[in-house]
């Protein structure tokens, strides 16, 4: 008998290429500029201060979060916490709304007529692993923006006129919040949404993958595996055959392009042929027209390793709706990276950080319904992974923290431009309408 033994360390070598080529990559990237005026600097300091009069109770609301961990669909205590903090400012904030029991939604409205901002917030955790994503962070920042913005307008009146919308949006992790918000109206007459994203780096755009998921369940026949395994048809054959043929898949993958998947049932025991196998499975591309393609090739991966094993075999596509890749508004991004420069922040332009280390988001849902920007903001050491315990504790870190006003400043000022400023928002419309305009996100992936 040999003894138990351990896992193979991985070779950090590839990851620590990856962040020397990054570092490489930002000396030599020229910082991105705007063309347009954007609000005046008088409003920008007076929002700067309204941001700094928040602070404490931004801070306040990012530990009491993560220190109270809520998954997806369950956050009824950040929910309130998010109401609570937007009634003490003196407008009204509703929880439950948009067909979401944990969504918050309020509103306040400047000068006559104009455009309308969104602010988007997130305070979903991870399951075991608490805010390792960091939306303790997102939650600060987005209402942090949207008090800044009211609290502007108090002072002056006449500062923009438009409206803006506060959207505190559950159930990102693993689900699509956003999505069944949006299909309950939720940015019906919104011209811009804006939210931020915590990271390791400083980042103006990266790229974040479409993501779908689904359930594959093999039905085939039980027999004694010893004494009669030939009258039996083995789900797990099938099952098997159908991991192996996402390995072989990846040959003719898009390079960043993801599958992914776990066989959760595989038989009881090793003496049954095993008549039921299930496999839960996430398929993830950097296009939508791709995600469609993905998603049939490994749809027909699912029948064929059936029709190998003969075994029925049943496909069930996105429990949730599926979270489309981001498709980011170039003007409105350079207005971020500026109001970044503001506070002393380096918003990197896209592929400076490699796109090797996407990961998905159901913004990119928003984003293709009306223009949207989905900038990262560091608050944790240059390429901590997110998803893990380092993760987690910086998201409630003293840089974390300190940096909530950055990005509060930042979307609150990025939102005021786009209010402010006309010959900005016709840019931000002609490009969203060259990326491709409104998809119809429902039925993209309609056979």
């Amino acid at each position: 008998m040999l003894p138990p033994t351990s896992p193979t360390e991985p070779s950090p070598f590839f990851s620590e290429q990856l962040a020397a080529r990054t570092a490489s990559l930002a000396a030599d990237a020229d910082p991105l500029e705007s063309p347009f005026t954007g609000a005046d600097a008088l409003l920008r300091r007076d929002l700067d201060a309204a941001v700094a009069e928040l602070a404490p109770s931004l801070r306040d609301l990012a530990v009491a979060l993560h220190g109270a961990p809520e998954t997806a669909f369950e956050e009824e205590r950040a929910a309130q916490r998010l109401a609570d903090l937007i009634a003490a400012d003196g407008l009204d904030a509703q929880v439950g709304v948009f067909g979401r029991e944990t969504g918050v939604a309020a509103e306040f409205t400047a000068g006559t007529g104009g455009r309308t901002v969104a602010v988007l917030a997130e305070y979903d955790a991870l399951p075991d692993l608490g805010h390792a994503c960091g939306h303790n962070i997102i939650a600060a920042t987005g209402v942090g923006a949207f008090l800044a913005l009211h609290r502007l307008t108090q002072r002056h009146p006449e500062a923009f006129c438009g409206r803006v919308r506060f959207l505190g949006t559950p159930g990102e992790e693993g689900h699509s919040g956003k999505e069944y918000m949006a299909r309950e109206g939720a940015f019906d007459g919104v011209d811009a949404a804006l939210m931020l994203h915590p990271y390791g780096y400083d980042a103006a755009d990266q790229v974040w993958l479409g993501r779908r998921t689904l359930t594959i369940t093999f039905t085939g026949r039980a027999a004694h595996a010893s004494s009669e395994p030939f009258m039996g048809r083995n789900a797990l054959d099938a099952a098997t055959l159908f991991y192996t043929g996402i390995g072989l898949l990846r040959q003719q993958m898009i390079p960043v392009d993801r599958v992914h998947a776990v066989i959760s049932e595989g038989g009881t025991r090793a003496s049954i042929i095993p008549e039921r196998a299930v496999v839960q499975a996430y398929v993830r591309s950097k296009y939508p027209q791709t995600l469609v393609d993905l998603s049939q090739r490994v749809d027909d991966l699912a029948h064929g390793a059936a029709l190998m094993a003969g075994v029925g075999v049943e496909v069930v596509w996105d429990q949730h709706p599926a979270s489309l890749p981001v498709r980011t508004n170039d003007p409105l991004t350079r207005r971020w990276a500026l109001a970044q420069a503001e506070r002393g922040r380096r918003a990197l332009p896209l592929g400076v950080v490699s796109e090797t280390i996407a990961a998905s988001t159901d913004f990119g849902n928003v984003s293709v319904r009306v223009p949207g920007i989905h900038p990262l903001l560091r608050i944790a050491p240059e390429g901590t992974a997110l998803h893990t315990r380092e993760f987690a504790e910086a998201a409630a870190s003293e840089f974390a923290l300190s940096g909530i006003a950055d990005g509060a400043y930042g979307l609150a000022a990025t939102a005021m431009d786009f209010l402010s400023d006309d010959a900005l928002a016709d840019a931000v419309a002609a490009d969203f309408a060259a990326a491709g305009g409104v998809l119809d996100v429902a039925h993209l992936f309609d056979a």
